[in-house]
């Protein structure tokens, strides 16, 4: 082969032109566009290769009659044309096809305004104002209509925060699917007079600042959330709890709480109730004056722990002893000794629970059921950071407690598409390299292209194919 075809094709290949291939036949040369693909059938890779045009010393590539007017018929089709993002529509398609049903039964004059907002919502809050422009960079896959106008989506917001037999729809189903639960409280600022909602309360931050508070249920067995309520905030944490419980029906079920809710009032309320509860006790409990022997032992991430059980009245106690965890509490013991900041008497009396998880439960199970249903309550708090740090959904510009209502419901929904992402990244082992942000950036690449007769799916980047195989995924075409 001559050096100026050699030049020809380096120079191509530095313009990022691929999958170029040069024939020679006699003194000429022709150029062909070659792939290869895997036959199944045959289980052979096969090449293919299309006529391009012939190459020209002086002119360069001659392009093939055949190949002009291939091209020219594409630019007369091309005159009008939409590009959207193809790939992260179809991811968050996947992610919510399992609620769209029930928001269609549950907002039937509504529901494409839901879904839509919802989907926008999963990376990061989008104001209202930019919702419509934000909507038309998406492939519209569901060819659905939604009317995004700011009015229309605020008088949306209303009518959903209004409709809490529609939420209940949702909640219902989804804790039907459940049969371990985890409750937990949280709360976001809003200083706008105009919602009742605000109040002041408490919060672990101490700051004296009018609050929403959030009450979030998750099921331990999915991963998932299944429920979300805004309360006044000046209403406590034990108080929450009896007003949710009372408007859900959870019999027979495993509700895990945090020790905020140990005491006893609580444990009557769920006895009435019949549901089974899972709390931590407070240190400062008389159930840790119990004698409860360290018979048994266990493994929880590579973590020695030692445990045992005891029956008392119609309650189990479950003692758990975890030895780095103990290590770490000594430690600290020792240095607020020798800082004066506790007595050898205090210290002494530490020392006897450091390292130590005392839960309480109305239900018999073995040791390490219970241990490891306990730590599954990291899951909410867990959701609550994405709601807060990834969703920026406490970030409250509205002026009536049924928009509030609205909102946080719009925001359950982005938040439970967003964890279904996470878990479809943790079951291929790719959630420590990548987070359902960085997955639905990495798919928005491949676009859509609407010729307005016709359209096609761009060329898809072989380090998406890589991750649609990773994850089990058939989105794209082959």
């Amino acid at each position: 082969m001559e050096s100026w075809v050699v030049d020809w094709i380096k120079e191509q290949r530095s313009l990022g032109v691929k999958c170029l291939e040069i024939k020679q036949r006699g003194t000429k040369y022709y150029v062909y566009h070659s792939t290869t693909h895997w036959d199944k059938n045959i289980k052979k890779a096969i090449k293919t290769s299309k006529y391009l045009g012939r190459l020209d010393r002086e002119r360069g590539m001659v392009e093939s009659h055949e190949n002009q007017e291939s091209q020219r018929s594409e630019a007369q089709s091309t005159d009008v044309r939409n590009v959207t993002e193809y790939g992260n529509s179809i991811l968050l398609q996947e992610s919510l096809k399992d609620l769209k049903p029930l928001l269609i039964g549950a907002f039937p004059g509504n529901w494409e305004e839901v879904y839509a907002l919802s989907k926008l919502r999963v990376t990061g809050n989008v104001p209202l104002k930019r919702a419509e422009s934000a909507w038309e960079k998406y492939y519209n896959i569901e060819s659905i209509n939604p009317n995004l106008k700011p009015k229309n989506l605020s008088k949306m917001l209303h009518e959903v925060g209004t409709n809490r037999d529609g939420q209940r729809v949702v909640f219902r189903t989804l804790l039907d699917r459940s049969e371990q639960l985890v409750y937990d409280l949280s709360y976001v600022f809003s200083r706008s007079v105009s919602i009742s909602l605000a109040e002041k309360g408490y919060n672990k931050d101490r700051i004296h600042i009018p609050q929403i508070n959030i009450v979030l249920l998750c099921s331990a067995d999915t991963g998932l959330p299944t429920m979300i309520r805004p309360l006044p905030g000046s209403v406590k944490d034990i108080k929450t709890l009896s007003n949710s419980l009372l408007e859900l029906d959870i019999r027979g079920k495993v509700l895990i709480l945090d020790r905020g809710f140990f005491s006893e009032e609580i444990f009557n309320f769920l006895d009435k109730l019949e549901i089974s509860y899972l709390i931590p006790a407070r240190r400062n409990s008389h159930y840790y004056e119990e004698r409860i022997h360290l018979n048994e032992h266990f493994r929880y991430h590579k973590r020695l722990i030692r445990c045992g059980c005891k029956k008392l009245g119609n309650k189990y106690l479950y003692l758990f002893e975890d030895q780095v965890l103990m290590l770490e509490e000594r430690d600290t013991l020792y240095d607020k000794l020798d800082a004066g900041r506790i007595t050898k008497v205090e210290l002494h009396e530490e020392m006897k629970k450091s390292g130590r998880i005392l839960i309480i439960s109305n239900r018999k199970m073995n040791e390490q059921e219970a241990y490891e249903l306990f730590k599954r309550r990291e899951s909410v708090e867990k959701m609550f950071d994405t709601y807060k740090s990834t969703l920026s959904a406490d970030r409250l510009y509205l002026h009536d407690d049924e928009s509030v209502f609205g909102h946080v419901f719009i925001a359950f929904l982005s938040l439970y598409a967003y964890c279904k992402l996470e878990l479809l990244l943790k079951k291929a082992g790719a959630n420590k390299k990548m987070t359902p942000g960085d997955l639905l950036f990495e798919f928005s690449k491949v676009y859509h292209i609407d010729f307005g007769e016709h359209g096609k799916i761009m060329e898809v980047p072989k380090k998406i194919r890589d991750i649609e195989a990773k994850l089990g995924l058939n989105i794209f075409p082959t």
